[in-house]
């Protein structure tokens, strides 16, 4: 087997890996919960969704600044070996192949069913539920490690499907709330609920984060994309102003198809509700179908990225079996033991997540939703980057070097506040999870030839 990825992906595969990745099912149903938290005050909903989306402009412009100035095969590891140095992205890469995205793969593999059993009328925590959660997570990884080339135009074909419903909404709903005046009736509406607008800000804010997460994996393709220098900064802008858009857009035009008072009260059905409002009834189901297809979509971009993070490591001579992790099938031009060994870990997430969030708390207080809280930990290591940028590259200009990445510090103390504000003394139980992880990982790591372990 050979060592070495192909450039087989354009700028289009690229933005659509950040628009696949990041709009998923969260988009249909925090809407209703942004609307419960600031008290049924639209317009504080809707710069909750401005503020949370200009942190990840402010994030992905920074990391376009280092893609034009670093690449490698890993995006990400990249510019944690470049900025900040080896054993730090070995354990930033360690993180992100084993925890991180493995466990973002699972929770996706389950709402993909879980929507798809919406359809009919099954049970969304049961058997046949878990079943079908199983095997989208073993066919994913199956498209990964034999069609990649097939898995890249599935990413490109369903962030255009799911973006059909997202637009009709945005465009539909917004004319007709402003032609029968719920428009204004909503933005001049609050509940009887007793929340200040600074309250009501912070814990919508809270709601939305992890909405937006995601968007980094798209620099892992970065030793498959064609001119990366030039398309990966590119593909990490343009698709964090399509997400930001998209969301406030359709935020709006939701409110324009309902009133606020039913969308709180609808919970996840309110997405429903609003398209067969305006569409009518037959547009229910076919907006589930297109959600089922939106999840999907996000699972393939996950997985995409998933299954390249043992060969992350291992092109580094890094991690466990090295040597095995590094090879690359002629045919496939893919590292089908690294998506084996991805397909493994998300099974074991899936599991987990089972556990801890539907079967009853197997762990006690080790339950966490794994969907969520390792962004904590993701944004914690922007921070080292982002002061070893503006340290190193002298050569930049002040707006590159000191003004973007001191704003990006600042998104990444209010994420990180944003994960404890929002989950309390989970946190702290979910931190022994990953600091046990990260113990293990340094295990594997492999000092340089002629440095002394310290």
């Amino acid at each position: 087997m050979e060592n070495q990825l192909e450039k087989k992906y354009g700028l289009v595969t690229a933005v659509c890996m950040v628009v696949g990745i990041v709009i998923g099912s969260g988009v249909f149903f925090k809407a209703e919960t942004v609307l419960n938290k600031t008290g049924g005050n639209m317009p504080l909903g809707i710069l909750a969704w401005a503020i949370v989306g200009a942190i990840m402009i402010i994030c992905s412009y920074v990391f376009a600044i280092m893609a034009t100035r670093y690449e490698k095969v890993n995006g990400l590891v990249d510019y944690a070996e470049a900025t900040v140095g080896r054993r730090y992205a070995y354990n930033v890469g360690w993180f992100m192949a084993t925890l991180y995205t493995p466990a973002l793969v699972s929770v996706l593999s389950w709402i993909s069913a879980r929507y798809f059993c919406v359809l009919l009328g099954w049970d969304i925590t049961g058997g046949a539920c878990m079943t079908i959660a199983g095997f989208l997570l073993c066919a994913v990884h199956m498209l990964n490690a034999l069609a990649p080339r097939l898995s890249g135009k599935f990413q490109v074909s369903t962030t255009f499907i799911k973006m059909v419903p997202l637009a009709l909404m945005a465009v539909v709903g917004t004319i007709v709330g402003i032609g029968n005046g719920r428009m204004a009736e909503n933005i001049a509406t609050m509940t009887t609920a007793t929340i200040s607008t600074g309250e009501g800000l912070m814990a919508s804010t809270v709601a939305v984060a992890f909405a937006y997460e995601g968007w980094i994996l798209a620099t892992t393709i970065n030793a498959e994309l064609k001119d990366a220098k030039k398309n990966l900064p590119r593909a990490l802008v343009i698709g964090s102003f399509i997400v930001v858009g998209t969301y406030i857009l359709y935020y709006i035009g939701l409110n324009g198809a309902v009133t606020t008072e039913e969308l709180m009260a609808s919970g996840e059905a309110a997405a429903k509700m609003a398209f067969q409002r305006v569409f009518g009834q037959a547009a229910g189901t076919v907006v589930f179908v297109l959600i089922v297809i939106s999840c999907l979509g996000t699972l393939n971009g996950l997985t995409l990225s998933c299954s390249r993070g043992f060969y992350a490591l291992a092109v580094r001579n890094e991690g466990p079996c090295p040597a095995m992790f590094s090879r690359v099938d002629p045919v496939t031009n893919m590292s089908t033991n690294s998506a084996v060994a991805s397909l493994g870990l998300s099974a074991f997430w899936l599991l987990y997540f089972y556990g801890a969030n539907l079967g009853g708390g197997w762990f006690g207080p080790f339950c966490f939703d794994s969907s969520e809280l390792p962004i904590i930990t993701l944004y914690g290591m922007y921070v080292p980057m982002f002061i070893q940028l503006m340290r190193k590259e002298r050569d930049l200009p002040v707006f590159k070097r000191f003004v973007m990445p001191c704003l990006g510090l600042c998104g990444c103390a209010f994420m990180v506040y944003a994960a404890f504000a929002g989950y309390g003394m989970t946190v702290c139980y979910y931190l022994i999870v990953y600091v046990v992880f990260m113990v293990v990982g340094n295990f594997f790591y492999h000092q340089p030839a002629g440095k002394k372990k310290i």
